[in-house]
């Protein structure tokens, strides 16, 4: 493998993982959120509409990180390239 492709695959793992992060950080916000706020909510049709707020916002969430991750997958030579190649460009300038 050479430098550029492992420098590339370096990136979207470093993505991947940051991503992850992110996933599990929303879903423990809102779950902490909802569970610290669930006994001040003194209607039980008011809690079923934040509930249901509450995983329409970490479903979509969730798949629109999902689906970031497969298009950088899908596309990865061409988007960390393009970062590595004026990351370089950027260094070469200031030496």
């Amino acid at each position: 493998m050479s430098n550029l492709q492992q420098r590339i695959e370096a990136l979207y793992r470093s993505d991947v993982r940051g991503s992850a992060l992110l996933i599990v950080c929303l879903w423990a916000t809102i779950l902490f959120v909802l569970i610290m706020t669930w006994p001040y909510i003194p209607d039980t049709g008011i809690k079923i509409v934040v509930a249901i707020a509450a995983a329409a916002v970490l479903i979509f969430n969730t798949a629109a990180i999902l689906a970031m991750v497969n298009h950088y997958k899908e596309d990865k030579d061409f988007i960390y390239g393009l970062d590595i190649k004026n990351a370089d460009a950027a260094r070469n300038r200031k030496s």
